[in-house]
């Protein structure tokens, strides 16, 4: 996954695991779609806006295992303390599970399961530390494992939009400090975006002289085409930012074919820029063939 990530195209596919003790349905949507045969790897979300679903590290090794491409389990710092992560951790490297999207979570008062109380016992910036120490061949306390970990691949999230961009800088500037290699974006639906986050990623390079060097930023396509969608996200999930002038079109668009026409455009536009893609689909696997 570092070495696509570091080539000219990178193009994942997010997929978020059921709430069954079985992900063989979410595997069998991905076949009949045949979604898999245009990805380079995938992920796999860790319980989204903290509502119960199944494991994020088990299903990137069955979803590993059955299409032969890599993919980044996301890990939350919302539901786990430093034992369970590197427990977690160390399950997952022997899965050959070694792509890891640190994230902290969205609150746990957003959860469907009564009174869940959240561990947090730091930003996400504490996994990359921890995957930094593993990296290293010791735990979080600076022990040495008597067998070395194998490689793990850190990569981290950050908003696609502030009213000032120098906080967004500042937060994926640190995330590089700690070694994430790779930094996913919220949605864009704005090109002008796009080129500002491209500036931060340039600008941020030039201060490593080291393999962070090279990090690179991937951007999120979530293809909004109903109005109540776009307004659920902009409103209702935490990070993601819907620009008016999105919203503006979708109210003007009263055909299909015209929806489709801004999801195509907005896509290719992002591949002709930067071809460095994670598609968003809740799940709906078959947009992935229609944007090809």
């Amino acid at each position: 996954m570092k070495e696509k990530l570091f080539s000219e195209s990178f193009l994942t596919l997010e997929t978020t695991p059921p709430k069954l003790p079985t992900i063989d349905p979410m595997i069998e949507k991905l076949k009949q779609t045949e979604a898999y045969k245009y990805v380079d790897g995938f992920t796999t979300t860790d319980c989204p806006l903290s509502r119960l679903k199944y494991n994020s590290i088990i299903a990137a090794f069955k979803i590993q295992q059955t299409f032969n491409k890599k993919v980044i389990a996301t890990m939350s710092m919302r539901d786990r303390n430093i034992i369970a992560l590197q427990s977690d951790l160390l399950g997952a490297n022997d899965l050959n599970v070694t792509n890891i999207l640190a994230l902290t979570g969205d609150p746990a008062k957003m959860s469907d399961q009564p009174n869940a109380k959240a561990v947090v016992e730091g930003s996400s910036i504490k996994l990359l530390e921890i995957i930094r120490a593993f990296n290293s061949g010791m735990d979080y306390a600076g022990k040495e494992f008597k067998i070395k970990p194998k490689p793990v691949n850190p990569f981290a999230v950050t908003n696609s939009y502030a009213k000032n961009f120098i906080s967004i800088e500042k937060k994926i500037y640190k995330k590089v400090k700690h070694y994430a290699l790779g930094i996913i974006t919220q949605p864009v639906y704005d090109m002008e975006i796009v080129e500002k986050m491209l500036d931060i990623r340039d600008k941020i390079r030039n201060k490593f002289k080291d393999e962070r060097k090279k990090f690179d930023i991937v951007f999120g396509f979530f293809p909004i085409t109903k109005l109540k969608t776009a307004q659920f996200l902009h409103s209702h999930v935490p990070g993601i930012y819907v620009p008016d002038s999105w919203i503006e079109k979708l109210i003007k668009a009263h055909k299909i074919n015209e929806e489709e026409e801004y999801k195509r455009n907005l896509f290719n536009n992002l591949q002709k820029k930067h071809p460095k893609i994670h598609i968003m689909t809740a799940n709906r696997f078959e947009i992935v063939k229609e944007l090809f």
